[in-house]
This record gives C-alpha cells, sequence and structure tokens, in this order.
C-alpha cells in the first residue's frame, strides 16, 4: 500500500469513527448503529487516556459513549491535522487534533485535543490505543470553530 493510499485510509477512518460520535450524541443514527459502526472498529484490551489523563479500558469507553445516546445535538467535531508516523508490523501509528464545538462532557465545551491512535490493520484498521491531550489554551482560543 502506498503512503497515500494508508494515510487516506487512516484519515477515512478517523473522520468516520467521530462523524459516528456526533451522530450517536446526536440521536440522528438508530441504537442498533451502535453495535455495526462503534464496537467492531475497536480492539476488546483497548486502552483510552483521555485530556484528563485517566486510563480507561474497552468496557468503560463502550459504556460511555453507550449511556451518550442523543443527548447532545448541538456537539459537532472537526478533525485537523492527521499525520502517519510510523507503519510497522501491521500497526500504524498517527496523530491529529480533533476540535469539538459544543461538548457538554468536556471543559471547555468548546476545544481542540491532539491524539494519537495506534491501529492495528486488517480488512478495516482496528483502534488499540488512543492518548488525547488538550491543546495550548492559546491555540484552543483562537479555533476557528465554525464547522
Amino acid at each position: 500500500m502506498s503512503t497515500d493510499d494508508l494515510h487516506t485510509r487512516v484519515e477515512r477512518e478517523i473522520v468516520s469513527l467521530h462523524e459516528f460520535f456526533v451522530d450517536w450524541f446526536g440521536g440522528t443514527l438508530e441504537e442498533a448503529a451502535f453495535e455495526t459502526d462503534f464496537v467492531p472498529r475497536f480492539s476488546t484490551d483497548l486502552v483510552f487516556i483521555p485530556p484528563a489523563g485517566r486510563l480507561l479500558g474497552y468496557p468503560e469507553l463502550e459504556t460511555a459513549i453507550r449511556e451518550r445516546y442523543s443527548t447532545n445535538p448541538d456537539f459537532r467535531i472537526q478533525i485537523r491535522n492527521v499525520v502517519v508516523h510510523r507503519h510497522f508490523a501491521g500497526k500504524v501509528l498517527a496523530t491529529y487534533e480533533e476540535w469539538q464545538r459544543n461538548a457538554l462532557a468536556s471543559t471547555p465545551p468548546d476545544n481542540g485535543r491532539l491524539a494519537t491512535v495506534l491501529f492495528e490493520e486488517g480488512e478495516r484498521l482496528r483502534w488499540l490505543h488512543i492518548h488525547e491531550t488538550w491543546l495550548p489554551e492559546e491555540v484552543m482560543a483562537s479555533g476557528p470553530y465554525d464547522f
């Protein structure tokens, strides 16, 4: 697979998952979509570290997302600056910026975070590890949040 093809595949997966979050939290999906559009994306031994630094496994992430169905119809996400850093032994390491608007579960509700993700390659990319950190306050303050 060419570098361009890999980057496109990674970016599509990242954007697609975050589109799911917007639609899930907004309540525009059928609840059954959780089993087809969320669950298969992740390794059952996923490690997720949100910006606050708490270590979560897949069961905690699944519960948290499932419980927030249709709780935030004004929530929006924009993915920016996807970079593939390493491709080795069936794994892909990438970073991206996740910009959120009207995020009820975050302070501030309009925010940006830098995420590092480790994928396992296969028929689809599977999320193995995610680590997010807040973007610097001055970067978040400058936005833009016009999405």
